[in-house]
């Protein structure tokens, strides 16, 4: 099989130089230094809204727990952004796919911050940005399960003013993503950005959903 480097040259011919350039300009505004983890969301449209905040933030990996909810997507929701980003599900029957999600991160060095209603917590503009932060979200009747909450490092809230308790996950999301990515850019530059390999594996997965039967003419290489 050719490495990443020479299958990004060969299926490059298959694609506009204006939309290389695009996909080149968009990797170099993408961090994996945040990422966010939604926790058995079995709202369609809402998970969906996160993926599409996720894209325009430049959070490149989302991870989806599904003890109790599959994840489904709402592309009139998600407008596309489900191919550009790296999902990763965690959906074993039998198991406590909490534990497996939250230990993964903890072993790649994530900091895990459960987002809650409650002001015993970090307000979302006090987020130290300088560590590898996973920012856990819940369902908006239940929140969090007891074991992610037991297995974060931090609660983070977001204040607010009004009788409602929260916001909808969706908007939450948003927000908070707002926060903690204004942080992390200075001058229009990003502070955390992707390694060249990652860019690398990146590029040629979205040169491939670009490309008809990119496997096929790589076999073909």
């Amino acid at each position: 099989m050719p490495s990443i480097q020479q299958s990004i040259l060969f299926l490059k011919q298959f694609i506009t130089e204006n939309r290389f350039q695009r996909f080149e300009d968009i990797l170099n505004n993408r961090t994996k230094h945040i990422t966010v983890v939604l926790e058995d969301i079995f709202q369609g449209h809402n998970a969906s809204a996160v993926l599409r905040s996720c894209d325009c933030f430049g959070i490149q990996d989302i991870h989806f727990i599904e003890n109790n909810y599959e994840f489904t997507i709402n592309e009139d929701v998600s407008m596309g952004a489900y191919q550009w980003l790296s999902v990763h599900q965690y959906n074993s029957k039998g198991k406590n796919n909490t534990i497996e999600c939250l230990t993964k991160l903890k072993n790649q060095g994530y900091k895990i911050l459960a987002t809650t209603p409650h002001a015993k917590a970090l307000r979302i503009d006090e987020i130290d940005t300088s560590h590898k932060t996973a920012i856990l979200f819940g369902t908006e009747k239940e929140g969090l399960s007891n074991q992610a909450i037991q297995m974060a490092d931090e609660s983070v809230y977001i204040p607010m003013y009004g009788f409602t308790e929260s916001f909808n996950i969706s908007v939450s999301a948003a927000l908070v993503l707002y926060e903690i990515t204004k942080k992390i850019r200075s001058n229009g530059l990003l502070e955390y950005p992707l390694s060249i390999q990652e860019k690398e594996e990146i590029l040629l997965a979205w040169i491939k959903k670009s490309v008809r039967n990119a496997d096929a003419l790589l076999s073909r290489m």
